[in-house]
């Protein structure tokens, strides 16, 4: 794990009192549920199933580069007219085949047990990240949670971030994001909040996450239930 900001990691004993997370491929590998639904919409129109492994790169990209990466026959507006269709269908896998990353659980119970919070700042469509949160007891646990459609803007624009810290009282400059796509920390460079760039992620071959300049990088969540391992 690299470092951006090792030289205050020392100086601080306990969690950032409030982290922010992105959801799909950084709190939770969701690609099996996103696999189920692009199947079912390839057997509707008598197409072989996809492979997890050709899916699983995409998913942090969002509904249409599902769509493309498993239609790739398909013209842009016929893609376009799957995007309904695959999110009604994910909607009737949500929580049956996927399940938060290794790690997750043991290092959200780290920030809770040292007073710290925590909330999810996602591009999924708001009504769509509600119903996962529940068969992982997170609707109770989450400070807050921020859709792609609840502001007037979605990542990489920062104003998700900045919602969520000023509705949480807490100066940006004082929270942290983790999140496995560029956009994440995009996005939390444009509010001014540190970041961690979740490797254990989702990411296409050509991409380089060291590019992208997050305060930390981290192989694991593991890695992050030491305090010193965070930024701040």
């Amino acid at each position: 794990m690299g470092s951006r900001g090792a030289e205050k990691q020392h100086v601080r004993a306990g969690f950032p009192r409030l982290v922010l997370f992105d959801l799909d491929g950084t709190l939770l590998d969701s690609a099996p549920d996103m696999l189920a639904a692009i199947n079912a919409l390839r057997g509707e129109r008598g197409e072989a199933p996809a492979a997890l492994e050709g899916l699983r790169p995409h998913v942090s990209k969002g509904a249409r580069a599902m769509i493309a990466s498993a239609f790739p026959r398909l013209d842009a507006d016929a893609r376009e007219a799957l995007v309904q269709p695959f999110l009604d269908a994910y909607e009737r896998e949500i929580g049956l085949h996927g399940k938060p990353f290794d790690g997750i659980e043991d290092m959200l119970a780290a920030l809770e047990a040292d007073g710290a919070r925590w909330g999810i700042v996602t591009n999924k469509p708001e009504y769509l990240a509600r119903q996962v949160l529940p068969a992982f007891g997170w609707d109770t646990r989450s400070a807050i949670l921020v859709g792609g459609d609840t502001l007037a803007e979605r990542k990489p624009h920062p104003l998700p971030l900045l919602h969520s810290a000023q509705t949480l009282g807490v100066d940006p400059a004082r929270c942290v994001y983790v999140g496995d796509d560029e956009r994440d920390i995009v996005a939390a460079r444009a509010a001014g909040m540190p970041s961690v760039v979740a490797l254990w992620g989702y990411r296409l071959d050509e991409d380089d996450p060291v590019a992208w300049q997050g305060d930390v990088i981290a192989e694991i969540p593991r890695q992050l239930l030491d305090p010193a391992a965070w930024p701040l």
